[in-house]
């Protein structure tokens, strides 16, 4: 989907430079591990390894295989961070090394490089349910051993903003940092909240995205109660099928997803070369439902013409859609509805994918993830496919790329993000060329 200067139509004061991408996802650490697995169809779901799943309805997900955080991180800083924030470190720390903004080490401190600002430097890292790992496991301690030996270390470890407070200290970023939840659609709204910032003059770099670490025995048997999990527990790997006739919930999924942000401006004073633009962001809430979706997807609907107007973004122009995709019985079809309201014939023809399909659902990390492989997706010009669509829903006609990676031919791309409570939320990218 390589862009030229007529298709990026770029706006200094509006558009953003995306200057870095990260991630951790059940293919592993690192970016090129997420696009590469996916692009070659790989499944990632499987009967779950950390616990004992017996009684559970569902007894599936998509688990970091073999991760060891002191691979990553020094085991100073392991020991004070719950998983989801491991996982919104490591990621952010690839983004910036991605970007040129970090000095190289791999200490408890990793600092800017001179000439960058740190006061002018955020961090907003999103999340759904935070510390729920440390929240379980110092309670069980509690109950089993008495308050005295809960670890002194829970107070930094539980709260939902310390992925980006962390990030912050170890990277010693001091604008604001602070962290989004939305449910489901917490990642985009931090991407959205960062654009925001950035636009508005507050800062001028943001490290945006979202991190989770969703598989915990206390999430697991929530969300199956409330009969929202697959329960092909017999078949793992084909549990996640967005678009399906056949889908009856999501899995699992565990990770980060984090970008680096930049005002044009500043990433072109110091040389940076963007990957894509960030252009438009689009935000609602069906009022609706606590669980449920519009069934015709007013309120999705509402922040894709929200995002596309943002963006300035002429619907012709957008060639892919990274879908919500969540495999759940009403999700996919109110998406579906949503995207034929807001495109009409041209649904036909946008070269969705749904990420959840190879690696599960991240919960608050899934926007800032699906985030990432939108920028790989224009950067390489290649769709990845939907695994798992044998039969696609006649309730959900639109184009979804299955069997194999889609070569497509165009300048911008979309990413959507649907969330409990009915937040919506969606980001415009275009694909970037060197620019007069």
């Amino acid at each position: 989907m390589a862009g030229d200067a007529e298709g990026a139509r770029l706006r200094p004061d509006r558009d953003v430079a995306v200057t870095g991408l990260g991630a951790v996802t059940p293919y592993g650490v690192g970016v090129d591990a997420l696009w590469d697995g996916w692009c070659a169809g790989r499944q990632t779901a499987d009967r779950v390894r950390s616990f004992d799943v017996t009684g559970y309805p569902c007894q599936i997900a998509c688990e970091l295989d073999g991760f060891d955080p002191q691979e990553h991180l020094p085991r100073k800083l392991v020991r004070q961070l719950d998983p989801f924030a491991q996982f919104g470190l490591i990621a952010a720390h690839e983004a910036l090394a991605q970007a040129g903004l970090v000095v190289e080490g791999d200490g408890v401190r990793v600092p800017l490089v001179d000439d960058v600002d740190p006061t002018r430097v955020g961090v907003l890292c999103a999340s759904g349910i935070g510390g729920i790992n440390e929240m379980t496991d110092q309670y069980a301690r509690q109950l089993a051993e008495g308050p005295g030996k809960v670890r002194p270390f829970m107070a930094i470890a539980l709260p939902l903003n310390m992925a980006g407070g962390q990030i912050a200290i170890r990277h010693g970023l001091q604008a604001q940092s602070w962290s989004v939840v939305s449910a489901c659609a917490s990642g985009t709204d931090g991407i959205g909240a960062a654009l925001d910032l950035l636009r508005a003059g507050r800062a001028d770099v943001v490290v945006a995205g979202g991190a989770e670490a969703a598989v915990n025995p206390l999430s697991l048997a929530g969300f199956g109660a409330a009969g929202a999990m697959s329960r092909r527990n017999d078949d793992p790997a084909s549990a996640s099928r967005p678009f399906d006739v056949g889908r009856d919930g999501f899995v699992a999924g565990e990770g980060a997803g984090m970008l680096v942000l930049e005002t044009l401006d500043h990433a072109r004073a110091r040389g940076a070369e963007p990957l894509a633009l960030l252009s438009g962001y689009g935000a609602s809430n069906d009022a609706h439902h606590p669980t449920a979706p519009h069934p015709e997807g007013s309120g999705a609907s509402r922040a894709l013409e929200l995002c596309l107007a943002d963006a300035e973004l002429p619907r012709e122009q957008v060639g892919h859609v990274n879908a919500h995709g969540t495999s759940t019985p009403t999700n996919d079809p109110s998406e579906a509805a949503a995207l034929r309201r807001v495109f009409g014939d041209q649904a036909d023809h946008l070269a969705l994918s749904s990420t959840k399909s190879a690696i599960g659902h991240l919960l608050g990390a899934a926007g800032g993830v699906e985030a990432v492989a939108t920028v790989r997706a224009l950067t390489d010009g290649l769709v990845p496919p939907t695994l798992n669509l044998d039969e696609q829903d006649p309730d959900c006609p639109v184009d979804v790329v299955t069997g194999a990676p889609r070569r497509v031919a165009a300048s911008a791309a979309l990413s959507e993000s649907f969330g409990f409570g009915g937040h919506n939320g969606v980001l415009a990218f275009r694909a970037w060329s060197s620019q007069p």
